[in-house]
């Protein structure tokens, strides 16, 4: 058998689709390191802030050969990020060249350019591609294996559907898409074509198993509910649609960055740090942060199909033409929010709610922090029994009852977020992911687990922009007592964008 031909075997997927080809040998492995024909080839799609960031890990590891990246920005203009520096920093760390920089003075890095140049200057060669459209790419790269989704949130759906049909493995950020019927047909492809997937979130999720096991032996009675909290959204939430049009910067493809979304002046208050907050473009606090928290609570209670999603949100108060009025609109979240969401009762587990707060609400201090003269930290978690609660961080973290004095006998739970992973190694999610694309079975992080939380944060953003209490069919899918919002559950695709054209 040709060396080829075993390496094809090697490398194939449990569906057999999505074949693995040759990598062109411009890297040469050393002694001990994968040669490059047996890496996993990917294509990096968004090389914004966040998606550089999260790029040097994927560099650095043995396993995958970054062969392209893509981005509707071309130039580093117009970025954000948390300081100025840090990012860059980071680059510079991690392509071990301290004099790196990504144009003048105090430029933020961003851009497919920039991204190229860090894949082409890791690898010590000029063989990274780079597109400005994912579809053009996915139609010319022909040795590629999988794509990493690091685009806004409106994107990630029609980008993924793409690449899974055409037999690449997939790896997205959070949201799997900001519109319900969008994921769930997202999840619906990722068990048809059997690709390998992995949900970014999973690598930051916590372990329920603690709490899981003070409910089973009745430590808090009957469970009755979930309060998690968060400081979000740390970004600005525009009151109103910009009205004046700055032109669009130097090789943006304003187009193309509006992807399935309908068309509408460039503004740089939609784009890079800022899309999260419009429901057009993000998934708001909760599809930001809950991803992190939560997946693992839907995952161990089984929480799926809520039969009302009860929204409070602020009212900010703007003066137009010197007269005050409180804000509320259909296109972008409020600042601060509660969301309740209850859940029938499903197997051993009784009808739970689940509440959802934002923008530093959070619920009021029980009795038992009150004896242990404590209040809630800024972000955490709260399970909530007929006789008791437990108290934990916001990624369950760290689980406690409470009072203290409910302890006595107890030893202190263990920290429940992952292990931190060595230089050059992928997270325990991506090892099983890129297990999954050789031939394993789908790892904890894949996609067809992520149905209840997708469901969760998109039926939150409905919510919101109804300021309605919802009731919904989840057998059909449907909003039954407020008909106009089925609307808000898809969206109305731009011709050549729609999940059937991709």
């Amino acid at each position: 058998m040709s060396s080829d031909s075993t390496r094809r075997k090697f490398l194939g997927t449990a569906a057999g689709a999505a074949a693995f080809t040759i990598v062109p040998r411009h890297v040469v492995a050393r002694s001990g390191e994968v040669p490059p024909s047996d890496k996993i080839t990917l294509a990096y799609i968004g090389t914004g802030t966040q998606g550089l960031r999260e790029l040097m890990p994927m560099l650095a590891s043995s396993e995958i050969q970054v062969v392209s990246v893509c981005d509707p920005c071309k130039n580093p203009s117009g970025y954000r990020d948390w300081s100025r520096d840090s990012l860059l920093r980071d680059i510079r760390r991690g392509l071990n060249k301290p004099d790196w920089r990504a144009g003048g003075e105090g430029i933020i890095p961003g851009g497919r350019d920039i991204g190229q140049n860090v894949v082409d200057t890791f690898y010590g060669s000029a063989g990274c591609s780079a597109y400005a459209d994912y579809r053009e790419l996915l139609d010319k790269e022909k040795d590629l294996n999988a794509v990493k989704i690091m685009t806004p949130d409106h994107l990630h759906g029609v980008i993924a559907m793409s690449a899974m049909k055409r037999g690449k493995h997939v790896i997205v950020h959070k949201p799997i898409a900001n519109r319900l019927l969008e994921a769930e047909r997202v999840i619906d492809t990722a068990r048809s074509t059997r690709v390998s997937t992995h949900f970014m979130p999973w690598d930051s999720n916590g372990s329920m198993e603690q709490v899981l096991g003070w409910i089973r032996d009745g430590s808090i009675g009957t469970l009755r509910e979930i309060h998690n909290w968060t400081n979000r959204p740390v970004w600005p939430q525009y009151p109103t649609i910009p009205t004046d049009q700055p032109p669009v910067p130097e090789g943006f493809d304003w187009d193309l960055w509006l992807g399935p979304e309908h068309e509408r002046p460039y503004h740089p208050h939609y784009t890079h740090m800022l899309f999260r907050g419009w429901y057009d473009f993000g998934g708001g606090s909760m599809a930001d942060m809950g991803h992190y928290s939560l997946w693992t609570v839907f995952r161990a209670l089984d929480l799926a199909g809520p039969t009302s999603i009860e929204p409070t949100a602020s009212h900010d108060q703007i003066l137009t033409d010197g007269i005050a009025s409180g804000v509320k609109n259909d296109f972008s979240f409020p600042s601060a929010s509660v969301v309740r969401f209850q859940y029938p009762a499903r197997g051993q587990r009784g009808a739970v709610d689940l509440i959802w707060y934002e923008g530093g609400l959070r619920p009021p201090t029980p009795p038992e922090l009150e004896e242990d003269h404590k209040e809630f930290p800024a972000e955490a978690m709260m399970f909530v029994g007929d006789k008791g609660k437990i108290l934990s961080g916001f990624r369950v973290e760290n689980p406690r009852l409470i009072p203290e004095r409910r302890m006595k006998g107890y030893p202190a739970a263990a920290t429940a977020t992952r292990p931190p992973r060595e230089p050059g190694q992928l997270s325990a999610g991506l090892r099983q992911w890129a297990a999954a694309c050789k031939g394993g079975e789908h790892s904890p992080g894949s996609f067809l687990h992520a149905s209840g939380i997708s469901e969760a944060v998109n039926l939150y953003a409905v919510a919101l922009r109804t300021r309605r209490r919802l009731y919904y069919d989840a057998a059909n899918r449907k909003i039954t007592n407020v008909p106009e919002a089925n609307k808000y559950l898809s969206r109305e695709y731009r011709k050549g964008w729609s999940p059937d054209s991709v």
